[in-house]
């Protein structure tokens, strides 16, 4: 499996930042290449599944996701549910110095095995490679897990600045 983990700090409270990462709908705001998330069924809890519709270049692919558990107001586990071995969480957690109260860590943590990948699950071009397709477009998820991060922080904040990311990789293709 391949991860990627990007971390940072974000000022505010724990409990708000959770209740903004349940919300994953609004994660096509963040994202280049989310288009849009529907709720299938639940409440943002476990067993909430969602379609998550992605564009990039002349593909257009919806995975399914779930929420597989929760433990407010530190963590969210999710997976992707067909076509790809992939799953991660949000991991919120409180800083140990007087402003604990107005600031935390973030952290989006992902694994994924691209070789898991169904090629069936994408209706490419004529003369278009599935191979092809996965060499340019894994390397793009390191880009969007940082992009995805430090928006959200910017609405979190309620507005923008640098944001230092703390980003972990273990992967060769990431």
């Amino acid at each position: 499996m391949d991860e990627l983990v990007v971390r940072t700090e974000v000022y505010a409270d724990p409990e708000t930042v959770y209740e903004f990462l349940l919300d994953f709908p609004g994660y096509a705001h963040y994202s280049e290449y989310l288009r849009e998330v529907r709720t299938l069924a639940g409440d943002g809890g476990p067993g909430t599944r969602y379609a998550l519709t992605f564009a990039w270049w002349k593909l257009t692919y919806t995975a399914r996701s779930e929420v597989t558990g929760v433990e407010p107001p530190e963590r969210i586990d999710w997976e992707i549910t067909k076509d790809i071995d992939a799953g991660g969480c949000w991991r919120v957690t409180p800083c140990g110095d007087d402003d604990a109260q107005t600031r935390c860590g973030v952290a989006l943590e992902v694994e994924f095995d691209p070789g898991s990948a169904s090629s069936d699950a994408l209706d490419l071009p004529r003369l278009v490679s599935f191979d092809w397709v996965l060499e340019k477009a894994v390397p793009l998820i390191r880009g969007e897990a940082e992009r995805v991060v430090e928006r959200a922080v910017r609405d979190l904040e309620g507005s923008t600045r640098d944001v230092d990311l703390e980003v972990y990789v273990d992967s060769d293709r990431v």
